[in-house]
């Protein structure tokens, strides 16, 4: 039996297109929008869906989004992260600890302060729990004062969430340590 030209190409999902802009991109589609709020991307914003930068990043590397400047020209990778970093000078490790958490099946979504970069919800939890983990990023080289890492940990401890070093080194490999107790000695 031969088979159809068509059944033997791999189909291709159409790529979601966002615009750029000085937040982040933007998505206008609808059913791209509810897709990706399905799955924990972005925030609403006026009848679209903005991602940020470290989202925006994923996606586009993933091959599943395709960004547009304000003159309809092609965004590629390291123009989006150099615009990433004008806003963040640590676009490039937010975007690699987020790449991380989402290869490990985690859904992160942005921290609401207390100084973490990310809340993480274990595989299935997204939209039916609050999130497990408060995420705090340091990077090598980089120091935290022990009070900072103390005010987070007790703010951390009061919402009843765990929170989370994930410390980056200079090569760009990242190890997570759990922080639940805090003594001097």
């Amino acid at each position: 039996m031969s088979k159809n030209k068509e059944q033997a190409q791999p189909r291709q999902e159409a790529k979601i297109e966002g615009s750029l802009t000085e937040k982040g991109v933007k998505i206008t589609e609808k059913k791209s929008i509810e897709e990706l709020k399905a799955k924990g991307y972005g925030t609403s914003d006026d009848n679209a869906l903005m991602l940020n930068f470290y989202e925006a990043l994923y996606l586009l590397d993933k091959g599943l989004l395709e960004v547009k400047d304000k003159e309809g020209a092609q965004t590629p990778f390291n123009r989006l992260l150099q615009t990433a970093e004008k806003t963040d000078e640590n676009a490039w490790a937010k975007y690699l600890i987020y790449r991380d958490l989402r290869s490990r099946g985690y859904v992160v979504r942005e921290g609401f302060g207390l100084g973490v970069d990310f809340r993480a919800y274990e595989r299935g939890e997204y939209g039916k729990d609050t999130a497990k983990y408060l995420i705090l990023s340091l990077q090598e080289g980089k120091p935290l004062t022990l009070e900072a890492l103390t005010q987070t940990l007790k703010q951390c401890q009061s919402l009843k969430k765990e929170l989370i070093l994930a410390v980056m080194s200079r090569r760009g490999e990242i190890v997570y340590y759990s922080v639940s107790q805090l003594t001097l000695k």
